[in-house]
């Protein structure tokens, strides 16, 4: 891994950051935690790589809230343009 930043996925749609930031406490400090809307994926940021590897590695696929969670090292968001890339203007 390379940062403190994790994807968790799989949530339950009725979770809060407080339940998050409580699971994931036990594994480190919790620096920020972000649930996306209704989504059913968030992120959570630890104090340093060390905690999110080792959180990533005890939580990825155990049940929480009725759900096998996923948990992986969050990835840079890329700069996509919508629209096609081959697009041209006539």
């Amino acid at each position: 891994m390379h940062g403190s930043k994790l994807y968790v996925g799989n949530l339950s749609y009725s979770i809060t950051s407080e339940k998050l930031k409580e699971l994931f406490s036990a594994y480190g400090t919790v620096v920020d935690v972000r649930i996306i809307g209704d989504k059913g994926f968030g992120f959570v940021e630890m104090s340093n790589q060390a905690e999110a590897e080792n959180a990533k590695n005890e939580l990825d696929g155990k049940e929480f809230e009725g759900r096998n969670i996923r948990v992986d090292e969050a990835r840079q968001r890329s700069d996509k343009k919508s629209g096609p890339r081959n697009f041209r203007k006539f």
